[in-house]
């Protein structure tokens, strides 16, 4: 049924996916108003702009540069969705640096960058780079042609499974085992991939989404695979046939899959509450990728170890051996009992320690970094360092001031505004306005002395819309707005930080309402909330430190410090709460289970810790190991968010894991289980690890496949 599944997904997925769309609209904002009015009434200047910019030590007004030149801006004028190509040629007094030697051409749009279609961006680079020669340097820059250059899904996926399949070979010791959480999440993404694709039809579905949806479906079907397959072999270690070793697998292990799986999804869920249409597809992507894991985990795994049966543990790797000890001997029942002996020792290092981490996120700028901090390879990146050498350091990024006259032709009521813009501080230059056919609008582009990642180009957008604006234009009957790439990112992060709260509260919410009806407690969920909140905040510090302080940074290949995107710390905080339940729901369900058990709060503390230590640090060396693959790539975006989580998941399976829960749960002793009566009547009961009705072990010696070695 799998292979059918697959096969069904992924014709689905070429006959009737849809286009990638990075929509960056803003409903309600300056930016999105000021593109309104370009569309409805100026629809030639509603589109994004390109730059080809090009270098000559001989100087660009040579006629020999002239002359192989203008055939490239000729045959760019000629490709779709170009309005117009302004050639520096046409007026000498534009386009061409002081000293003459860096030229440029303004390729107009009618449509936004977002939505050029790759083809014409190639088109361009192509016609630029075959009037390429010595002596004569040509790049093509803009917004449009740096979503063109977005890596896709599968370019780095290989080198994370490359190294999940060392650490499950550790962990297993046998190829056999290694390799079924490898089969189930590689059957795992080509649906998921396939049916984003399908997704994107009906939804923007931005050209980093499918990245994600990649790197977390991934990470979650092989943990969750793993976590199954080790129950199963614990199973028919106990002397369990293979049919009650699957069913008692998938009747524990799985059932708290489902719970994980459900958590993640309810975290990546709300950023549909942030009202932004671009943010979307960062949580349905990746939600429809756990969606699926959950489903593969659930269903073809078990029919894959119905095939594997006792040969789970053929192929071994020499070397790679099991641990062996049991009870009280393994090293983390020996760890817990000490971090039990001195809690508030051990519980005070490790807060301090993810309190440290957390530091720089509290100086956290949003905005946008801009096409400087592309890899160098790029001929963005190229485009962007022309320009900021021949015109300034804010040239890549210009202002659009878009006016309403109250009346066609008049300009007579910008006056003043035009005044205010060339005597503004941070402001390089102002171009002439430019009118619409019906001359009641007017353009004004601002050329910024600032990079869009310094602080200070921030400062001038709030300058312009806050004072200037309203005070050279109150009196005229001009309705003005500011609008630029720059600008909508500058309106991105006042909406997300107006709405972040809550969808952080609901999250919270719903995933503490949950974890409680599961371990029917008040404090344990309230202590797993806190916990991964401090996980989330130390992975916020470390990405603040070296993306945006740039410590470290030519470790994770970054050659330029800026501002983090407005859009990834809501997009952390989802993920990477659902992620981090994940492992406080496979370590408390065992927890839970020992307490039931023997009612010793300590000892069920201790003794869950040991037994899914191993497991969980296996999983959680996959999950780093997988995320900080796409660390490896180029796309800032996509580095931000693949160290952020590697970052947390690292931190919650060391600090929190090994120190603040069992010191914590020490602490509390028997009130970690408190739940008062009437609360308890309310919530509905939920069974996960060691709840369900599992097929005895049958008496020692009695049984046991010959196969299998006992723990």
């Amino acid at each position: 049924m799998w292979l059918v599944v697959l096969a069904a997904a992924v014709v689905a997925g070429r006959v009737a996916g849809g286009e990638l769309d990075n929509n960056l609209q803003l409903p309600g904002t300056e930016s999105q108003r000021a593109f309104d009015v370009l569309q409805g009434r100026f629809p030639e200047l509603a589109g994004d702009t390109a730059t080809i910019a090009f270098r000559s030590e001989e100087g660009v007004r040579s006629p020999a540069v002239r002359a192989s030149m203008e055939p490239v801006f000729a045959a760019v004028d000629r490709f779709d969705h170009v309005a117009a190509v302004v050639s520096p040629y046409a007026d000498p007094s534009q386009g061409v640096s002081r000293d003459g030697r860096i030229g440029f051409a303004l390729v107009q749009f009618d449509v936004r960058a977002t939505e050029v279609p790759k083809s014409v961006i190639f088109a361009i680079k192509d016609a630029a780079e075959a009037a390429v020669r010595p002596g004569l340097q040509i790049e093509v820059g803009g917004d449009s042609v740096r979503f063109a250059e977005t890596e896709g899904p599968g370019e780095r996926e290989g080198v994370g499974i490359v190294a999940a399949m060392i650490i499950l070979l550790i962990a297993f010791g046998s190829a056999v085992a290694m390799g079924l959480p490898i089969i189930t999440a590689i059957f795992g993404i080509g649906v998921t991939l396939s049916l984003v694709a399908v997704l994107s039809r009906f939804m923007a579905i931005n050209n980093f989404a499918p990245q994600v949806a990649s790197m977390i479906g991934l990470g979650v079907g092989i943990d969750y695979a793993l976590f199954i397959v080790t129950r199963y072999r614990e199973n028919l270690q106990r002397g369990l046939g293979v049919d009650d070793a699957v069913a008692g697998a998938a009747a524990t292990a799985g059932r708290a899959v489902v719970l994980a799986g459900m958590t993640v999804v309810i975290s990546l869920m709300a950023m549909f509450f942030t009202g932004l249409p671009f943010i979307y597809g960062f949580g349905a992507g990746p939600a429809v990728a756990v969606l699926v894991m959950v489903a593969a985990a659930l269903t073809l795994l078990p029919a894959v170890l119905g095939f594997v049966g006792l040969r789970i543990d053929r192929l071994r790797i020499p070397g790679f051996r099991r641990e062996t000890s049991t009870g009280e001997d393994r090293l983390a029942f020996r760890w817990s009992r000490a971090v039990q002996r001195h809690p508030v020792l051990f519980g005070g290092a490790g807060l301090l320690a993810l309190l440290v981490l957390a530091l720089p996120a509290f100086s956290i700028r949003l905005g946008w970094a801009g096409a400087g901090a592309n890899p160098d390879d790029r001929t963005t990146r190229r485009a962007h360092d022309l320009l900021s050498e021949g015109f300034g350091p804010g040239f890549n990024e210009p202002l659009l001031v878009v006016a309403e006259l109250p009346g066609p032709g008049r300009l007579d009521a910008i006056g003043p505004l035009l005044a205010g813009l060339a005597g503004t501080e941070g402001v390089a230059a102002v171009t002439p306005p430019r009118l619409n056919a019906t001359a009641d609008v007017a353009a004004i582009t601002v050329f910024s002395a600032y990079a869009p990642k310094d602080h200070r180009a921030d400062e001038l957008i709030g300058t312009l819309r806050n004072d200037l604006i309203p005070e050279t234009t109150q009196n005229f009957g001009v309705k003005a707005y500011v609008a630029g790439l720059a600008p909508l990112f500058y309106d991105m992060s006042r909406v997300l930080g107006s709405r972040t709260p809550v969808v952080v509260a609901g999250v919270l919410a719903l995933s503490f309402l949950l974890l409680m009806a599961v371990f029917r407690s008040v404090l344990v969920p309230l202590k797993a909330v806190i916990m991964n909140l401090l996980s989330i905040g130390a992975a916020y510090g470390v990405v603040v430190a070296v993306f945006q302080w740039g410590w470290v940074r030519g470790i994770a290949g970054i050659d330029t410090v800026g501002p983090i995107e407005s859009f990834i710390p809501i997009i952390l905080f989802a993920i990477l709460f659902g992620l981090s339940m994940d492992y406080e729901v496979f370590l408390l369900s065992r927890i839970r289970e020992r307490y039931l058990e023997t009612g010793d709060n300590s000892g069920a503390v201790a003794d869950g810790l040991a037994s899914t230590a191993r497991v969980i640090t296996a999983a959680a060396a996959i999950m780093v190991a997988l995320f900080s693959s796409f660390v490896l790539g180029d796309e800032r975006i996509i580095k931000l968010i693949g160290l952020g989580l590697a970052v947390a998941v690292l931190v919650d399976a060391t600090l929190v894991r090994m120190l603040l829960v069992p010191a914590t749960m020490e602490l509390l002793g028997r009130a970690n289980w408190w739940l008062p009566r009437w609360l308890g009547a309310l919530l509905p009961t939920v069974k996960v690890e060691g709840e369900s009705s599992i097929p005895p072990a049958p008496p020692a010696g009695v049984g046991k496949p010959a196969s299998v070695k006992a723990d």
